[in-house]
């Protein structure tokens, strides 16, 4: 709607609902007594209509301004506004009926007044009301409906929930100059119908003659839990139709809280990954994070961030935000506070490997729950910086364990990786000792503390999309290692959400392995951000192959050979049932030799310990590191 137009509007509910309230209160009780009596009557009951337009007036205007009918905005009136002028009305009825109930009693109001007036009067009163404050929003969104020229047709993919929100705002806002013309929906029974006027005109497949047909300038996905192949059949068709798609957000963005269902935006390589959601139980993730102290290290990386804006839509007592890079966390912050102002939130500067800060901050902020999340993680850089990952993953892992279990936490959980499994790379073995670390602590305490493992996740810091899209914005080429290199892939927001899940379901000691689906060619996600950008692979950006880099594996596993997995009551959570771990007085003095040998930088001798108490590791098989590899 035009901003002027809104304007005025705004303008004419403070100035005049007030007056229009005064008038239907009159003419309901004047109306009431015309239906209920003859016209001879009337003058009768004169004093009567006075004394119950007295009545009502004290009675029914100070009870609407305590509903709070004075403080909405009525061009966004809903069903919600709806019951909230049926309870006012009703409420002001009944206090009104009784006032005059007691008045005829007292004898000061004729005895033969129709008590059945006080009934059509409520009637009346609900309709007047309710039919003033509609008709702002009715004549606002008859204005609304004007557009600046020819407007763009619009098809919208999905005709649930979700869709209509879509098509009512498109017609509610002119700005956007954007018309509706129909919807496709593979629901047989939505078929033919019609949702705010605008048809279903046919299902998925029918999208390119639909294209054709209705001459679409855009077309809106509007699905939030459509997984990958719908939003990639989409995606095909309209390229190849040359006509722009944009999607509104996927469930576990929403999930998030990290966007409203409203904001569109262009498809993205998330979209294309999507998986179908599993049924979820929130009460679960509830009881385990609401009202408890929570604390998430790593909290200005990726993961730690959407950590902490999942943990913040449970109502924690207090989040603590801890972090070694004081711009990331301040990052954070504002990325977080905005949206839960009531949620106490306190950033924290601190590196975990600081055993005394760290036991001043447990001891300041008392945490029930610890999310682990901060580690080094580039797998060619701690190629050539063994003794920072086995300080940074190791040693912070171990004092941030002993320091929680000192400090009485009741349940940690240690975010790992995929590349922890048969480890080839320094990185991946730095995590499997952090999960060893958290499973020996949570053996030796009896407290939750249980690992969390998944593969990649898209669009974190230094992670390959955000690189090859960068090339891409260069003109090329795109570079991928190997043409079979293969990886899991999730999307952040969903990796959280089943983080926390899992996290909830924790009683101490258990490895649970998110379901990551299939792994996906990495030359293939690059063909398909490049389409994406409206270019094509191989003519408009090239791909070039430079080599597998130390380190890496072409593809990755969730947990070793033989190794049984069970279900748990998420279907998308795995539990390991015999997972390898290295415990007690052998794992201390593994710990111990390599923090000595970390402290005096000798990676070789750091690399051979590695392979000898991990289990399947091959971390010295791998070539030496090239500094070239790491860009």
């Amino acid at each position: 709607m035009d901003e002027s137009l809104k304007r005025s509007y705004l303008r004419f509910r403070n100035r005049h609902v007030l007056i229009g309230d005064v008038a239907a209160v009159i003419f309901a009780v004047l109306g009431s007594f015309a239906l209920r009596l003859d016209v001879s009557q009337l003058p009768y009951y004169f004093p009567a209509v006075l004394i119950m337009v007295g009545v009502a007036l004290l009675v029914k205007l100070p009870v609407y301004y305590f509903f709070g009918l004075y403080r909405q905005m009525w061009i966004y009136a809903s069903v919600n506004e709806l019951k909230l002028i049926a309870a006012a009305v009703t409420t002001a009825s009944a206090a009104m009926s009784g006032v005059m109930l007691a008045l005829i009693a007292a004898g000061l109001v004729q005895p033969g007044m129709p008590r059945s007036a006080l009934g059509i009067d409520w009637l009346l009163s609900l309709l007047l009301t309710g039919g003033l404050r509609f008709a702002l929003r009715i004549l606002a969104e008859q204005s609304g409906g004007r557009r600046n020229g020819a407007a763009r047709r619009v098809l919208v993919i999905g005709a649930g929930d979700a869709g209509a929100l879509v098509v009512r705002e498109l017609q509610r806002s002119s700005q956007l100059n954007l018309q509706p013309v129909g919807f496709l929906d593979d629901d047989p029974a939505k078929q033919k119908q019609e949702i705010y006027g605008v048809p279903v005109i046919g299902v998925l497949t029918d999208l390119g003659r639909v294209l054709d047909a209705k001459r679409v300038d855009e077309v809106l996905i509007a699905i939030p839990s459509a997984p990958g192949r719908v939003v990639r059949l989409v995606a095909d068709v309209c390229r190849l139709k040359g006509v722009p798609f944009r999607t509104m957000p996927g469930l576990y963005e929403l999930i998030g809280g990290k966007v409203s269902v409203s904001r569109l935006r262009d498809v993205d390589i998330t979209d294309l990954l999507r998986r179908e959601p599993a049924q979820i139980d929130d009460r679960l993730v509830g009881a385990s994070l609401s009202g408890k102290r929570v604390l998430v290290t790593g909290a200005g990386g990726s993961i730690g961030r959407e950590l902490c804006r999942q943990v913040a839509r449970w109502g924690p007592a207090e989040l603590v935000l801890l972090g070694h890079g004081e711009n990331s966390i301040f990052e954070s912050l504002l990325d977080i506070q905005p949206d839960y102002p009531s949620t106490p939130l306190h950033p924290v500067i601190a590196d975990v490997r600081d055993a005394a800060r760290l036991q001043a901050v447990f001891e300041a902020h008392r945490p029930q729950v610890v999310f682990h999340a901060a580690a080094h993680k580039h797998v060619p850089l701690m190629e050539i910086n063994v003794e920072e990952a086995i300080a940074n993953n190791v040693t912070g892992t171990r004092v941030l364990v002993e320091t929680a279990a000192a400090s009485g936490v009741e349940r940690l959980v240690l975010i790992s990786t995929d590349k922890a499994v048969r480890p080839t790379s320094v990185y991946g073995a730095t995590k499997r000792l952090a999960e060893m670390i958290v499973l020996d602590a949570a053996h030796r305490t009896g407290r939750a503390f249980t690992v969390v493992r998944f593969g990649n996740v898209l669009g974190s810091r230094g992670s390959i999309i955000p690189i090859f899209k960068r090339q891409i914005a260069a003109g090329g080429p795109v570079t991928v290692t190997h043409p079979e290199m293969r990886r899991f892939f999730m999307t952040i927001p969903e990796a959280v959400h089943l983080v926390l899940q899992a996290a909830a379901m924790g009683q101490g000691g258990e490895v649970f392995v998110l379901n990551m689906g299939e792994q996906v060619r990495i030359v293939d996600l690059a063909e398909d951000l490049i389409r994406l950008s409206g270019l094509e692979p191989g003519r408009d950006v090239e791909i070039v192959f430079t080599g597998i880099r130390p380190g890496e594996k072409l593809s990755e596993s969730l947990w070793d050979e033989g190794t049984r997995s069970a279900p748990t009551q998420h279907p998308e959570i795995f539990r390991l049932e015999e997972e390898e771990k290295v415990e007690g007085d052998s794992l201390a003095r593994a710990l111990d030799e390599l923090e000595r040998l970390s402290a005096r930088g000798e990676s070789q001798a750091i690399i051979r310990i590695l392979d000898q108490v991990i289990p399947n590791a091959m971390v010295r098989t791998e070539p030496p590191p090239d500094v070239t590899a790491v860009v």
